[in-house]
């Protein structure tokens, strides 16, 4: 009996297992819609409103140098700058060829051009002292035996000051020793003034010492700043004037005042006196 029943069951499994390999994959019923030939192009719409605007792109590559403009007009002329440092004696030139021998000289009455010469030595002294007193009082130059000191009255600002002292074959006034200082101070004092621009200025650099002259050596044997200066004052009131007492002080570059020019004797000639 359980034989029956277990072969009956294998030939319901067969029969099943011939059923399913005989149904075909492509008699699977599906409901897909197939889509259909495409249409005409439709005609193109309106313009639709502008968009916002995007973000910033990244900067482009860097263009090409032009080419040169052409030269434009020149420029106004500059003011006149310093006068320069006189140059070192050149080197002399070749002798020029020897000129004709001279007529014979007529016998000379020495005597009498002797006196005509001794009275020239006496008027040339009193031109001299003419001269002097001209400059000592007539335009209050102060001299000593090696320099012309003249006190502008004329307020300006310190670059102008040193440039106008360059104009006029000198340059500000730098007193180096005691005598020097005493004496402009002295000058200050009878020209009835408080202080002056001199040829000096602090400087900013540990190398150059405290303070440095117009000829730009340092500061080193003989100050006279007023007591408690210089204080490392800053660039624009790094310039020096000198008072009436002799005493030294820092003072803003940019403001105006008098001031005192120095000349050497030796260079007399292209100095320009007047105020």
């Amino acid at each position: 009996m359980a034989l029956q029943l277990l072969g009956s069951r294998l030939l319901l499994l067969l029969l099943l297992g011939t059923m399913v390999s005989e149904i075909s994959p492509t008699e699977v019923c599906s409901n897909t819609i197939l889509p259909g030939s495409k249409g005409d192009d439709g005609e193109i719409g309106q313009e639709g409103e502008q968009g916002k605007q995007g973000k910033t792109g990244p900067p482009g590559h860097r263009g090409l140098t032009g080419e040169l403009g052409s030269t434009g007009d020149a420029g106004q002329t500059g003011k006149t700058g310093p006068a320069g440092y006189k140059g070192s004696k050149g080197d002399p030139g070749t002798d020029g060829p020897s000129g004709l021998k001279g007529k014979p000289g007529t016998t000379c009455d020495c005597g009498r051009y002797r006196k005509v010469v001794g009275q020239m030595d006496v008027n040339i002294n009193k031109l001299k002292n003419a001269i002097k007193f001209l400059k000592n009082v007539i335009l209050g130059i102060m001299e000593t035996e090696e320099k012309l000191y003249l006190i502008v009255k004329e307020a300006q600002k310190y670059q102008e000051a040193l440039v106008n002292c360059n104009l006029r074959g000198g340059t500000l006034a730098m007193p180096k020793t005691e005598n020097t200082n005493s004496a402009l101070a002295g000058y200050v004092n009878r020209a009835g003034l408080t202080r002056v621009f001199i040829g000096l200025q602090t400087s900013e650099q540990p190398d150059q010492g405290t303070a440095v002259y117009t000829d730009q050596s340092p500061v080193q044997n003989y100050t006279a700043w007023a007591e408690g200066e210089p204080q490392g004052a800053a660039a624009n009131s790094s310039c020096v004037a000198l008072s009436s007492a002799g005493r030294w002080s820092p003072v803003l570059c940019e403001g105006s005042m008098f001031y005192v020019c120095e000349f050497k004797k030796e260079r007399l000639a292209p100095i320009t006196l007047q105020q």
